[in-house]
C-alpha cells in the first residue's frame, strides 16, 4: 500500500467546508473527506509545531520523546529526539519503501528530514524559507518574480514596538507562491515514484507539509481578497475578559497586540486567513488530481491533518500558547483508505495515531508507537473499544509553562501548577468563556476529572502526576509521593 500524507500547519477545524464553514471553498478536501473518514473528533498531543511533529514521527506522547519546544523560541529543551528513538520511517524503510517529505520538516535542529531518510529539498524553519536555493531555482526555471510583499498588517506591543507580523499582500502570481512550488516538486515525486512503484513494484510514502496557513498571511492579491470581511462572522470569544482565567492569557493577548487593532482589522485578518486555506486547498487538488492521473489512487492511502489550531482573533489571541482552547487544539482528520466505505466518526483521537495507522497500513508493527493507536478499525467501520476521554499536554514556548489537559463529551479541565486550573462545559460554553473550575455545583465533575487524569498519567508514566498528588482531590495517596521511601522503613528496635 502506497501513502500519501498531507499536513497543513496551524489550520483550524473549521475553515473547511466539510467540517461545516459554509463559506471557505475547499472542494478538494471535501472530496477526499467525502470519499473517506472524516474524525470529527481529532486532536493535537500538543498545540505546537515541533513537539507534534515529533510525537507524528515516534508515535509517543511529547512527555516521552521529550521534544518539548520550537528551537527558535527554546529555553533550554531538546532540540533533537534522541538518536535511538523510534520513528516510522525507519520502519518503512525496513519494508523498502521510497520515502519522500517536501515542506516543512521543524522537526529538529542537527537532525533534518534527511536523517531519517527523506528524500526531498531540506527546507528548515517554522515559515516559508523564500530564500531557499531550490526554490530559487524554481522561479528562475519558470520566470517567476521574486518574493516581495506589501501592506504589512501589525500590531503594537505593550513596550510601543511594531508587534510580530500578521499578514500581508504577495507581490507574486499564484505560480511564484511557495504552496504552489511545494505542490509542484510533490508532483515531481509522484511521478518518479509511480515509475519505480510500477517498474519494481517500490512501494512508497510521500508526504506534502504545507507551511500555511500558519501567520502570517502572505497571499496575492485574488487570495488576499478572496472573501468579503462582511461574511465573517467574529469569534464569539472575542467577548473573552480573561476573568478566572489563567493571568498567562492576558499577557499573550497583549504579546500579540489585539486590542492595538481595531475589529474590522480581525475581520480582515480572518478573511485572509480563509483565503489562504482556499490556496492551500487548490494545491491539494493539483496533488490529488495527479495521483489520478497516475493510476494510483487505487493502491494509495490518503491521510490528511495539520500539526495543531490557529487562534485567528478567538480568546482576542492569535498563533497559539499556553491555553489549551479547541481552537487550537482540535484539528481535521481524513484517512482514505482504498476499498473502504466513506463515514464520519466521532471517537476521540489524535494526530498521534496517525503512526501506528501509517505502520498498519504499510505492515509494519505498530507496537513501538506506545501513545499511538491505529485508525484502521474505525476506517473499516468496526466498533471497538476506544479511548472515551483525551488527553494532552503542554510545555512552553516563549518560556516553561506545563499544561495538561483531559476533555470528554461534555467537560473539559486544564491544570496550570502556576496559577488555576480551568473547567469548561462544553454543551453551554462551547466558546470556553466561563472558568467553571471553583463552581460549586461541578465540584463532583472537578474532581472526577482531576482523578482521572491523576491516574491517567501515572499510568502513562507522565511525572506531572507528583504536583498533583499532593495538590488536588485525587485520593487518598497509594504511594510515597517523596520517592524516599521514608514511610517504608520500620523503626528501630527498643
Amino acid at each position: 500500500m502506497n501513502l500519501l500524507f498531507l499536513m497543513t500547519d496551524q489550520h483550524r477545524v473549521d475553515t473547511l467546508g466539510c467540517y461545516g464553514n459554509p463559506h471557505v471553498a475547499t472542494p478538494n478536501l471535501d472530496r477526499l473527506a467525502a470519499t473517506g473518514t472524516r474524525f470529527d473528533r481529532c486532536y493535537t498531543p500538543t498545540a505546537i509545531c515541533t513537539p507534534a511533529r515529533a510525537s507524528l514521527l515516534t508515535g509517543q506522547a511529547p512527555f516521552r520523546h521529550r521534544l518539548l519546544a520550537n528551537y527558535e523560541r527554546n529555553v533550554g529543551y531538546l532540540e533533537d529526539l534522541r538518536d535511538d528513538a523510534f520513528t516510522f520511517p525507519a520502519a518503512l524503510a525496513e519494508r523498502d519503501y521510497v520515502l519522500g517529505l517536501i515542506g516543512k520538516w521543524h522537526g529538529g535542529v542537527r537532525r533534518t528530514a534527511a536523517s531519517y531518510g527523506f528524500e526531498g529539498p531540506e527546507l528548515p524553519g517554522w515559515h516559508n524559507p523564500v530564500d531557499h536555493p531550490d526554490y530559487l531555482a524554481y522561479l528562475e526555471d519558470n520566470g517567476l518574480p521574486p518574493y516581495r510583499i506589501t501592506e504589512p498588517v501589525r500590531g503594537t506591543t505593550p513596550n510601543g514596538n511594531e508587534g510580530n507580523l500578521l499578514a500581508a499582500r504577495l507581490d507574486q502570481p499564484v505560480e511564484a507562491t511557495f504552496e504552489y512550488y511545494l505542490a509542484t516538486r510533490t508532483i515531481e515525486h509522484l511521478d518518479r515514484y509511480a515509475k519505480r512503484y510500477r517498474d519494481e513494484g517500490a512501494p512508497f510514502f510521500l508526504a506534502t507539509h504545507f507551511f500555511g496557513p500558519h501567520l502570517p498571511y502572505l497571499l496575492p492579491d485574488h487570495y488576499y481578497d478572496l472573501y468579503d470581511p462582511e461574511l465573517v462572522e467574529l469569534p464569539p470569544s472575542i467577548a473573552e475578559t480573561f476573568e478566572g482565567k489563567p493571568p498567562v492569557q492576558r499577557n499573550y493577548s497583549a504579546h500579540w497586540t489585539f486590542d492595538t487593532m481595531p475589529l474590522e482589522v480581525t475581520r480582515k485578518l480572518i478573511a485572509v486567513y480563509w483565503g489562504y486555506v482556499t490556496l492551500v486547498d487548490e494545491q491539494v487538488g493539483r496533488i490529488l488530481t495527479r495521483l489520478d492521473e497516475l493510476g494510483l489512487s487505487d493502491d494509495t492511502s490518503v491521510l490528511f491533518t495539520a500539526d495543531h489550531g490557529e487562534f485567528t482573533g478567538a480568546h482576542r489571541l492569535h498563533d497559539k500558547g499556553p491555553a489549551m482552547y479547541e481552537d487550537i487544539y482540535r484539528i481535521p482528520g481524513i484517512v482514505r483508505v482504498p476499498g473502504q466505505e466513506p463515514a464520519v466518526r466521532d471517537e476521540f483521537v489524535t494526530l498521534t495515531d496517525c503512526t501506528a495507522t501509517i505502520l498498519e497500513l504499510a505492515g509494519c508493527d505498530p507496537e513501538p508507537a506506545v501513545d499511538s493507536r491505529s485508525l484502521l478499525p474505525l476506517v473499516r467501520g468496526e466498533h471497538p473499544e476506544w479511548r472515551s476521554e483525551l488527553v494532552a499536554e503542554f510545555h512552553g514556548h516563549h518560556f516553561p509553562y506545563p499544561q495538561r489537559m483531559i476533555r470528554d463529551d461534555r467537560y473539559k479541565l486544564v491544570v496550570n501548577p502556576e496559577s488555576v486550573n480551568e473547567l469548561y462545559d462544553l454543551d453551554t460554553d462551547p466558546h470556553e468563556l466561563t472558568n467553571r473550575y471553583a463552581h460549586p455545583e461541578l465540584r463532583p465533575v472537578r474532581e472526577r476529572l482531576l482523578r482521572r487524569l491523576y491516574h491517567l498519567l501515572r499510568e502513562r508514566g507522565d511525572n506531572f502526576y507528583h504536583w498533583m498528588t499532593p495538590m488536588y482531590e485525587v485520593g487518598t495517596s497509594d504511594h510515597d509521593p517523596s520517592l524516599s521511601a521514608f514511610e517504608l522503613q520500620k523503626p528501630p528496635a527498643g
